[in-house]
């Protein structure tokens, strides 16, 4: 499974982002669990927002009402929609697919928050 996480960038605080995760190889299902964590410096690492295959959602509670997972298991890709954010949002985040126990992970993009 290989993923390709894009769609960071520097926003002002209260502004939107579109995070974007296209996933590709032989072994990948759009039945496997999907999701995005972030890693600020100096902070641990965060688990954001989590999809289930058909469609659950779980999101942390720093982000809940304002940031939106979603998916399209035609075309194999994961979004997250950002919005009203904050300078504690400032990040690298990392999409990730659940295969059983394994993880799978993407490259991660940056977002930056300026206030």
């Amino acid at each position: 499974v290989q993923l390709q996480a894009s769609g960071g960038g520097l926003v002002q605080a209260g502004g939107s982002l579109r995070l974007s995760c296209a996933a590709s190889g032989s072994t990948f299902s759009s039945s496997y669990a999907m999701g995005w964590y972030r890693q600020a410096p100096g902070k641990q690492r965060e688990l954001v927002a989590r999809i289930s295959s058909g469609g659950s959602t779980n999101y942390a509670n720093s982000v809940k009402g304002r940031f939106t997972i979603s998916r399209d298991n035609a075309e194999n890709t994961m979004y997250l929609q950002m919005n009203s954010l904050e300078p504690e949002d400032a990040a690298v985040y990392y999409c990730f697919v659940a295969v059983t126990t394994r993880f799978f992970w993407g490259q991660g993009t940056e977002v930056t928050v300026s206030s």
